[in-house]
């Protein structure tokens, strides 16, 4: 990764909003401006200076992941030590991400700054927005790890067992193949709880004859997937087909909409509006898609009020739903990459309908 790249745009950020230096608190900040992978710790980016303040339990590994950086151990508090650090370096204003620290903190720091102005909150998030070609190599494996588990599951899932099993089987298989952790809360909702969109397995027995949404993802170095799919186990219905072949319709043309220039708000409107036709827009609530990360939930959103405009080598997931209170639900959803002239999916696993039958 080009660090130096990353801290010239952080640096030119606090030359733009007329500031001395700022406060990065958030954990997946001090991941990106400084390479160190860890909690507890804080960094301080003035014009001149990098400081990273951590506890003796990350120091020797703060040395190796940031080695821009000016180490410091705090003994007596985190927080006490960057105000400190600050006033040692003659700051005299000092921004903070307003996003991530909360109000009880600023309060707390401005009471310890004393002189220095502590007024400016800024969105570093904002930087993160367009990924280097290091990022989009982890998130490319990352999606091929999520392929190849839903490959796994596939032989599997069986009627008879519980969402749990199908979850806990999914995330080792992930595991296994070099996955961290699971990217969020592995979503397995089956028969009637596929109406949930955020449907966490359960201990709900798999039926034959469910339809069953899977959701989940894994990390790579930090950086995450994100894909759905969604399967009958046993032989579907013919009303189970149509609603299939509708969000997965929606959700090709939303592919097919994906291209630097346009908002989040006009591609939404592609797979909406598509619903609409077949009378599926009111069991469509959600947003079409959100960018992804060192955060699984990142900026910008495809949704009715997704006023971004996408660019290049941004990521976003393309994911229209149905769901229907007491029947079910469909969702399918990839990740995808804005290249220079369009998109590309990074989830590769199949969409045509899978039933399994045995």
């Amino acid at each position: 990764m080009n660090m130096e790249a990353r801290i010239a745009r952080l640096r030119a950020l606090l030359t733009e909003k007329i500031v001395d230096a700022v406060l990065i608190t958030k954990e997946e900040n001090v991941h990106y401006f400084s390479g160190f992978r860890g909690d507890s710790t804080v960094l301080l980016v003035t014009h001149e200076r990098l400081l990273l303040v951590t506890d003796s339990r990350y120091t020797e590994q703060a040395a190796v992941q940031a080695p821009l950086y000016e180490v410091v151990e705090q003994r007596d508090g985190l927080y006490g030590k960057a105000a400190e650090l600050a006033a040692d370096a003659g700051v005299v204003s000092l921004a903070f991400e307003g996003g991530a620290l909360v109000y009880i903190k600023v309060i707390w720091l401005r009471e310890r700054l004393g002189e220095i102005s502590f007024d400016t909150p800024l969105n570093l998030d904002l930087l993160r927005q367009v990924k280097d070609a290091d990022e989009i190599a982890l998130i490319r494996r990352a999606c091929k790890i999520a392929d190849e588990g839903f490959a796994h599951i596939l032989s599997y899932i069986q009627p008879g067992m519980t969402e749990m099993e199908v979850a806990a089987e999914l995330e080792h298989h992930m595991r296994m193949l070099g996955s961290e952790r699971p990217a969020f809360q592995t979503i397995i909702a089956s028969g009637i709880r596929g109406s949930l969109p955020h449907g966490v397995a359960s201990d709900k027995t798999i039926a034959r004859g469910d339809l069953v949404t899977m959701d989940f993802g894994a990390v790579c170095a930090g950086y995450h997937s994100d894909i759905t799919r969604t399967i009958c186990v046993g032989h579907a219905d013919a009303r189970q087909r149509e609603l299939y072949d509708a969000v997965l319709t929606a959700q090709k043309r939303a592919l097919t909409a994906l291209r630097p220039g346009v908002t989040g708000i006009e591609v939404d409107r592609v797979a909406r509006d598509y619903l609409a036709e077949h009378n599926l827009n009111q069991y469509f609530g959600h947003g079409l898609g959100h960018s992804l990360g060192l955060e699984i939930h990142e900026e910008p959103r495809l949704s009715k009020a997704g006023k971004d405009v996408l660019q290049p080598n941004m990521l976003i997931t393309d994911e229209p739903g149905v769901y229907i209170p007491s029947w079910g639900g469909i969702r399918i959803e990839d990740t995808v990459l804005i290249t220079a002239d369009g998109s590309e999916a990074l989830t590769h696993a199949s969409k045509e309908f899978i039933e399994i039958c045995t």
